[in-house]
């Protein structure tokens, strides 16, 4: 459907609707997204094994990517509570668990994701950086997905527009009864921090022989990309929350995830020269 000549996101957030009698309305393709993501990284590690980029065993990247479900999900639901829904802690504790009403932090997510790669290669005797590496590699993946996911939803949309491509969210309705075009911002992120970065980590995961000496360069070249595209997004994206000190959180954020970019490739650097 159009409204002046802008598309409108009527999209139906469920892939599959279960009768009315059912506990639960049906399959969203927010969860749908999730298991792509997840699935599109296992096999991508399992050809990184075949190809001998990825020194892990059958059982051991199942073991991977079981602590990256649980780091994501937990990482993801925890920041964003923490980061932009704080009031919920006093308000209804109990929604922190209903991750099924969304609500996910891609920084948070990361964070998650950080230490369940720590966790798992401790319990495996693993140097901890060539597994960072070929995660990250594979990590725009889910960002891709997600985004697209957030656009079905007709959620995270962008700031008012009148760009040809602009689109009309009901979602973004003012005052109940107007829904101007806005920037499909979930669109810009899904190619920029999704499928643009998965082609730069892609191209130089396999460019370069993983070696010990080289480890963690593609962790910190992630950080500072993703960081740099994010908060260039952000500029075409509706704030989901109050500003801090002028930006949006997702720009605030990823002020803290550059900095960690750029301090691990000054730290590896320094290693390297001794």
């Amino acid at each position: 459907m159009k409204i002046d000549d802008h598309w409108v996101n009527d999209l139906d957030p469920y892939a599959i609707r279960f009768p009315n009698s059912w506990p639960i309305e049906g399959v969203r393709w927010y969860g749908i997204a999730y298991i792509l993501g997840f699935l599109s990284v296992y096999l991508i590690f399992r050809l990184h094994r075949f190809r001998r980029r990825l020194m892990l065993s059958n059982d051991q990247i199942d073991s991977l990517i079981t602590h990256l479900v649980i780091g994501a999900i937990i990482g993801g639901r925890l920041g964003y509570i923490f980061f932009y829904e704080i009031d919920m802690l006093i308000s209804d504790p109990i929604e922190i668990f209903r991750i099924w009403h969304g609500g996910m932090s891609s920084h948070g997510g990361f964070a998650g994701v950080a230490l369940s790669i720590y966790w798992f290669s401790k319990k495996n005797q693993l140097f901890v950086l060539p597994i960072a590496d070929a995660v990250v590699s594979v990590a725009p993946l889910g960002i891709f997905f997600g985004r697209l996911a957030n656009f079905i939803n007709g959620e995270l949309y962008g700031r008012c527009s009148n760009m040809p491509w602009a689109i009309i969210f009901p979602g973004a309705a003012i005052n109940g009864y107007y829904s101007p075009p806005r920037h499909p911002s979930q669109i810009y992120e899904a190619l920029t921090e999704g499928l643009l970065l998965l082609a730069n980590m892609q191209i130089c995961f396999w460019a370069k022989v993983q070696k010990k000496t080289n480890a963690g360069h593609l962790v910190a070249k992630f950080l500072i990309i993703y960081s740099l595209l994010r908060i260039f997004c952000e500029h075409f994206r509706e704030p989901d929350a109050a500003l801090m000190l002028g930006v949006t959180r997702g720009q605030f954020y990823s002020v803290f995830t550059l900095f960690c970019g750029c301090g691990l490739k000054y730290f590896l650097r320094q290693k390297r020269c001794k």
